[in-house]
C-alpha cells in the first residue's frame, strides 16, 4: 500500500504495481484508479509519474 498526503493534509492510500519491461523501461500502474499507468527510465521515475497522475485523476473526480 502506498500513501500520499494531499494538499489539505489528508492522506490517500492505494496499491502500486511495477514491472520492468523487456526494453528496460519500468511500467507502474495503480489498479484502483483506472487510467493511471506510467512508464519511466527507472522504477523511481515511473513511480513519481504515477503518483502525480493518480493525484491529478483524483482531483478531477472531485
Amino acid at each position: 500500500m502506498h500513501t500520499l498526503q494531499n494538499a489539505t493534509g489528508g492522506t490517500v492510500h492505494f496499491h502500486i504495481e511495477s514491472e520492468q519491461e523487456d526494453d528496460g523501461r519500468w511500467i507502474v500502474e495503480v489498479p484502483e484508479i483506472p487510467g493511471v499507468l506510467t512508464y519511466g527510465e527507472n522504477a523511481e521515475d515511473a513511480m513519481a509519474k504515477a503518483e502525480v497522475l493518480a493525484l491529478r485523476v483524483l482531483a478531477e473526480r472531485i
